[in-house]
């Protein structure tokens, strides 16, 4: 697996369409980020810093921004599964696209900061 497009490609459909959707919000709201793979899973880098990552599983898309990039929204990701820096999408339900791209601008800022 040589790139994130690869990645997203070995779920199943309805998993890989939504792993898509969280990529692309990525990508909009950080176009000069850096895609890879780290940790067997798409991770983004932006001002040579970690941006954030996400991976696929049976029943999440794990979503991680750092315990920092998950303090300001705490109430809104209080609805979702956590642990430290990481937040438990359902794929039950739909991507929670607005707040994902929320997360992601706040961490550009942060990242561009440093």
């Amino acid at each position: 697996m040589n790139s994130v497009d690869d990645y997203i490609a070995g779920f199943p459909e309805s998993t890989r369409e939504k792993l898509q959707l969280v990529g692309q919000t990525i990508r909009q709201y950080a176009p000069n980020a850096v895609e890879r793979i780290a940790y067997g899973m798409a991770a983004y880098r932006v001002n040579k810093k970690p941006l954030v990552c996400f991976g696929g599983y049976t029943k999440h898309i794990g979503f991680y921004a750092t315990p920092a990039g998950h303090e300001p929204f705490k109430k809104e990701l209080s609805t979702y599964k956590q642990r430290l820096g990481s937040v438990q999408f359902p794929l039950s339900e739909p991507v929670p696209v607005d707040l994902i791209a929320r997360i992601v601008a706040f961490r550009v800022a942060e990242n561009m900061r440093r």
